[in-house]
């Protein structure tokens, strides 16, 4: 029996996961593609210093960059437009891209990590890098006995800010949301400020140095933390029926394979959950590109014998 298909494994997300597992399939000498966008990788705009290889600090700018280097080596082929859709075939999976573009492969390999609503100030994008960080697990080793303002909701916001009094100074902490009173506690007990003025603006030419309120005072800072829980994926995925963590509803669930419970589905990286960290999404990366290839095989050698 004889299937037409674009590509064996399609992976969707260029960041750490995505292209770790599309270097693996590659090398097993599969008809791999990559969909996404770089930039909206969170190790884009990342610095990495606590990653395996590396004794100094590096862009992660530079590791995704070289990583897609070694994806095209081995024959993987890249589409830079976000994927809008997936429908399920009789076998495999058919994807839609922004630009309508219809893409079907065998077997699916989610990697798009968790998007995050990251403009909270007009000129948010300006300075990301240069003080504004969308990950207190990250960067909060380059905040050491300086004085930061942690913006945004739930858990992860509570969090990043706890995490980030081990090595600041000062953390300021701005609720996007009623916080409860509970969460309040959490914050107060490590000596985290809560702020009740609205942020409005980031203050700084090249680099952050504090924010106005909305009441026209202001605050230095070094930096700006925005933490706000994950959304995006979810959306993409309800249709194809991808089975959620069950407490928050947040992550998809995989097995040790990195397998979902939809047959033919991978995922690892940010998406799987925490921690939300580059060694973890390379590891799972992994994993999800040689459990994709193993599937592939067997689809294909079940296949041949029809």
């Amino acid at each position: 029996m004889k299937i037409n298909y674009d590509y064996e494994i399609a992976i969707i997300g260029i960041g750490p996961a995505g292209i770790q597992a599309g270097l693996h399939a590659g090398r097993r000498k599969h008809k791999v593609v990559l969909l996404g966008k770089l930039e909206e990788s969170a190790l884009w705009s990342a610095h990495i210093e606590n990653y395996f290889g590396f004794s100094e600090k590096v862009d992660g700018k530079v590791l995704l960059e070289e990583g897609l280097k070694a994806v095209k080596k081995f024959g993987g082929e890249l589409i830079l437009e976000d994927v809008i859709s997936i429908e399920p075939l009789e076998l495999g999976f058919k994807l839609i891209t922004e630009k309508e573009r219809e893409i079907t492969a065998l077997s699916l390999i989610l990697a798009m990590g968790v998007k995050r609503k990251k403009r909270v100030f007009q000129q948010e994008e300006k300075f990301v890098g240069k003080g504004v960080s969308y990950c207190a697990d990250c960067d909060a080793w380059f905040y050491r006995g300086k004085k930061v303002l942690v913006i945004g909701d739930g858990s992860a916001a509570i969090h990043g800010a706890k995490t980030l009094k081990k090595f600041a100074d000062k953390v300021y902490f701005y609720g996007l949301k009623p916080i409860s009173e509970e969460s309040l506690s959490e914050l107060r007990v490590v000596n985290i400020e809560v702020l009740e003025k609205k942020p409005v603006e980031i203050m700084g030419d090249n680099e952050v140095k504090g924010v106005m309120f909305d009441d026209g005072t202001q605050l230095e800072l070094d930096g700006i933390f925005i933490e706000i829980g994950a959304k995006g994926p979810i959306e993409l995925l309800a249709p194809i029926g991808i089975e959620l963590d069950p407490e928050t509803f947040s992550y998809v669930k995989v097995d040790r394979k990195m397998q979902t419970n939809v047959q033919g589905v991978f995922a690892c990286g940010d998406l799987t959950g925490s921690p939300l960290q580059l060694a973890k999404a390379v590891g799972e990366g992994c994993v999800a590109g040689l459990s994709a290839s193993d599937y592939v095989k067997q689809v294909l050698k079940n296949l041949k014998e029809v």
